[in-house]
């Protein structure tokens, strides 16, 4: 976790970031913290339906029902990854808390029993609102990989999608010229 985390955000990762990897797994937690408010944030993260809104690798997405709690998704993914689709499960999709979680349930890719769970919260940054996401996962290790090989790749994704994120949090940020919060 990163070295500026709140209480709040301490508790939060103990609470829904502490995976418990089994042998052949590994586990990561990625922080970003993004010059948008959590609202504005949460709007997009919470998008089972849409992800290519900012996940820079799905090209597609086609929902298996309507958005709720065991509602599938299948999304295809651009080239120039080692897969073409993937098939998840919303485990979890809190809007009072701000928490998604999803599963991989199938798919052409090597990414075996993997879960991950979204959490945002507000801050202020530079006197303006401003949000922290935590992202975790935990996958199997494909044979001929080593833990860290796929700790590498997945946390690579991820930060791809957070910065992916935050643009287009901050520039939406930006049009709307949140103000000043008077922290007196």
């Amino acid at each position: 976790m990163d070295g500026g985390a709140t209480d709040m955000q301490m508790l939060c990762a103990r609470m829904y970031h502490k995976h418990q990897p089994r042998e052949h797994q590994c586990s990561s937690a990625l922080v970003k913290h993004i010059k948008a408010p959590v609202h504005l944030v949460w709007s997009l993260v919470r998008r089972f339906d849409q992800p290519q809104k900012y996940k820079p690798f799905v090209s597609r997405c086609v929902m298996k029902g309507d958005v709720g709690i065991g509602s599938v998704r299948e999304v295809d993914v651009k080239s120039g990854l080692p897969a073409t689709t993937s098939t998840e499960r919303l485990e979890l999709l809190d809007d009072n808390q701000h928490i998604l979680r999803i599963r991989i349930v199938g798919g052409d890719h090597r990414l075996k029993n993997y879960s991950s769970i979204v959490t945002v919260h507000p801050e202020i940054i530079d006197g303006r609102p401003g949000t922290v996401v935590v992202e975790s996962f935990v996958v199997d290790v494909p044979e001929g990989n080593t833990v860290e090989e796929t700790c590498f790749f997945v946390e690579a994704l991820i930060r791809c999608n957070l910065k992916s994120l935050t643009d287009v949090c901050e520039r939406m940020a930006a049009l709307d010229k949140t103000e000043l919060i008077d922290r007196s």
